[in-house]
């Protein structure tokens, strides 16, 4: 036990506070919080815990302690919180799966502001609506408002003109302000506009004043126009009986269950809105050893809801802990109103907390019996994890192969509808890239794949996978913009540590859990991507090296040597061969002069 711990707990205040153990490199091994310093932080060395294995391991590997005073122990709680999610100690209990529901960003503070999907909230002048339930609906909504009041999601430069529009002003998703005289100011802001009373959900008053524009077009016979506000009204009562947010009527209530065995932990959680169950999500530990679910519920929580915008009436959890009044007390003054946290004994409440626990067994059963989940659940949850607009049916994946500059190819493979559609596998030699360069070379295949498409005015992928890190995912998205596609999911996966990254939230790192199966099919698709490309790369490398051996031979010629190589592949099955079976392909002369030459060259 680390003596230099225990003397540092002799010696702290009883007061409020945050203490950290560190490892002997100075890493924080574990964070915890007190609402008395001296009295926590002594009774980790006091015998009656010497059963707590894993307290044990943690203090054997402590090496230092560290303490921070705060006023009370709700900021305590809070600055505990926020230290486990920057540390991610090795031995607290975190949330590897953290990622908030969807909101809507309205950018006001843009000369044209545009809409989109984020799961992260930032103090840059937008406005952000939400969150939304199930996180599909947010996807639905931004959809409708590119169709119906064409203020776009893009990335484009709209600081400055363009000479042209992209395809979305083409197919009427777009008012086109990257280009001079497509659209006014004021007809831009009058978008903004009902954009805004749409997603405020102030749907009557805009309603009003789309039927007021209506009559107006109609009387004087802008026909177009008046069609263009009857849709955007149709549009509004779709979103309105869609509209799931807090503000519907009846309870808004969280209910956590959880299954245990062993280190292996699995839990969902069912959001009801309104009374009605609209989404469900699934949770999964693997390394929690001496589990403790009072213990683990109170970090739970803390992870889960202390820096959540929307915050639901009530919270139902399987187990009381010893945090929960004054995480209830935090919560509900963020909230400006009671929120409970409650563990129900009976009636319906009971029966609710008993079907998360049932359905945590199952989740539990799914991911830890290695069955094999449906497709759609795969694609489900690779859309979410990636914020697709839609689950992918069909997924294009590039790699560049090449050794030491030498011989450069790229691969792009095609995963479609449940399967590798092998027909659809494409070889690219590069051309335009002379040294070892990945970003070029990827950015030149990216290109002629996608011009190609344009040309023959075919579907582009629900979303271009690319091998690589950031260099590489930026590298696509040049290509892309140079042809001016906009809106295309694309994303990189790098290797070793499976991190991927999205195009327009690079800096939000896609770490999937290694057991989850939508990694596993990023995965396989990387690497049929890889193999194709390698395969690809030793047969024109094999290609090369047979043919300039076999010039050397007089009386060889490359057209020769060009038969001899389709027929049988590599200078290995040559040397293999005799004369008279060369002689079989080519001229008994011929043959006989290259087994020769083979034969001395051993």
């Amino acid at each position: 036990m680390n003596e230099t711990c225990r003397q540092k707990a002799e010696g702290l205040p009883d007061q409020p506070g945050v203490y950290i153990f560190k490892d002997d490199t100075g890493r924080p091994i574990y964070v915890g919080k007190a609402k008395s310093l001296r009295s926590r932080v002594r009774s980790y060395f006091q015998e009656s815990h010497g059963a707590d294995e894993k307290r044990a391991r943690m203090l054997d590997l402590a090496g230092d302690l560290e303490t921070i005073l705060v006023e009370n122990e709700e900021e305590a709680l809070a600055l505990e919180s926020n230290l486990i999610k920057q540390y991610k100690p090795r031995y607290n209990i975190i949330l590897r799966d953290d990622k908030s529901y969807p909101h809507i960003k309205l950018t006001l503070g843009e000369r044209f502001p545009r809409v989109y999907v984020t799961r992260r909230l930032k103090k840059d002048g937008s406005r952000y609506y939400g969150p939304y339930f199930p996180a599909r609906l947010a996807y639905r909504i931004v959809d409708l408002i590119h169709r119906r009041f064409l203020v776009p999601s893009c990335h484009v430069d709209l600081t400055r003109f363009h000479p042209r529009p992209c395809l979305q002003f083409y197919i009427k998703r777009c008012l086109g302000p990257c280009v001079e005289d497509l659209t006014t100011p004021e007809r831009y802001a009058e978008a903004v506009r009902d954009v805004r009373l749409l997603l405020e959900g102030r749907e009557s008053d805009l309603v009003r004043g789309l039927h007021e524009r209506l009559a107006a077009a109609s009387e004087k016979q802008e026909y177009e126009e008046a069609a263009r506000y009857r849709d955007q009204i149709s549009t509004v009562e779709q979103i309105r009986e869609r509209q799931t947010m807090a503000r519907t009527g009846g309870e808004d209530i969280d209910i956590l269950g959880f299954h245990q065995e062993g280190p292996l932990v699995a839990v969902n959680m069912f959001h009801l809105r309104g009374g009605r169950a609209v989404d469900r999500r699934e949770f999964f530990w693997e390394d929690l050893e001496d589990f403790s679910a009072p213990e683990f519920f109170s970090a739970l929580l803390k992870q889960l809801y202390l820096d959540q915008q929307y915050l639901p009436d009530e919270i139902q959890v399987p187990t009381d802990f010893d945090d929960r009044e004054i995480l209830e007390e935090m919560l509900s003054a963020k909230r400006s109103r009671q929120l409970s946290i409650m563990t129900p004994q009976r009636g319906l409440k009971r029966a609710l907390l008993e079907l998360a626990a049932k359905n945590a067994r199952h989740s539990f059963e799914r991911r830890f019996r290695i069955l094999q989940p449906r497709t759609r659940e795969v694609l489900d949850n690779l859309a979410e994890a990636l914020d697709l607009p839609k689950p992918p049916q069909r997924i294009e994946a590039f790699d560049i192969s090449h050794i030491q500059g030498t011989d450069i190819v790229a691969s792009m493979v095609v995963w479609e509808d449940g399967q590798m559609k092998k027909s659809d596998y494409r070889k690219f030699i590069i051309k335009s890239v002379l040294s070892n360069d990945d970003f070029a070379s990827m950015r030149e295949v990216v290109g002629r794949r996608y011009r190609r498409l344009q040309d023959e005015k075919k579907p582009l992928p629900d979303l271009i996978l690319v091998d690589g890190g950031l260099g590489q995912l930026h590298a696509a998205a040049d290509a892309l913009e140079e042809l001016q596609i906009i809106n295309q999911p694309l994303a990189s996966i790098a290797k070793k540590e499976e991190i991927l990254y999205v195009l327009g939230r690079e800096q939000e790192r896609v770490a999937l859990d290694h057991h989850s199966p939508a990694l596993h099919l990023i995965q396989q698709i990387r690497d049929e991507a890889h193999r194709f490309a390698v395969t690809f790369h030793r047969a024109r490398r094999s290609s090369r090296e047979l043919t300039t051996d076999l010039l050397k031979i007089p009386g060889i010629g490359a057209k020769t040597a060009k038969k001899l190589l389709a027929h049988y592949g590599s200078l290995g099955a040559l040397r293999a061969l005799s004369a008279e079976e060369l002689g079989q392909v080519i001229r008994p002369h011929q043959a006989k002069k290259i087994h020769d030459f083979l034969s001395t060259s051993l």
